[in-house]
């Protein structure tokens, strides 16, 4: 798998999984931990209300959140990638749907890239 695939592989299964968190239809723990092993240690984001939430802080929030939204889908669209030998820059389109309220967010976000993987390391999100 070549770098820009990791990157994107990344991206969608992350989506995917944060989806079934926000469902709760996974095993709680099993899903923790797949979630938290994308990003790396020095992760940071900037969410749309330009707050910045450091690994820590999105660890602490996240079981808050698990089954709080068991009809909230998410859709990603305009994915685009581009690597260098260790890392990735990536823009999407992330767009969340629960009932009938729809959010949508431009996402851009850094990687670090190893043989095995791409790994989280700065998001910024804004509204859209």
């Amino acid at each position: 798998m070549n770098n820009t695939e990791k990157v994107i592989k990344e991206i969608k299964e992350f989506h995917t999984d944060i989806e079934a968190w926000f469902r709760g239809v996974k095993d709680q723990e099993s899903l923790y931990k797949k979630l938290l092993a994308g990003f790396n240690t020095d992760f940071k984001m900037i969410n749309g209300n330009n707050d910045t939430i450091t690994l820590a802080a999105f660890s602490e929030w996240l079981p808050g959140a698990y089954g709080q939204f068991p009809d909230r889908s998410i859709v990603l669209e305009n994915i685009e990638v581009h690597t260098t030998e260790g890392h990735g820059l990536a823009s999407y389109v992330e767009i969340q749907t629960t009932g009938s309220t729809v959010t949508r967010r431009k996402s851009s976000a850094v990687f670090v890239i190893d043989e095995e993987r791409a790994f989280w390391i700065h998001l910024i999100e804004k509204w859209i």
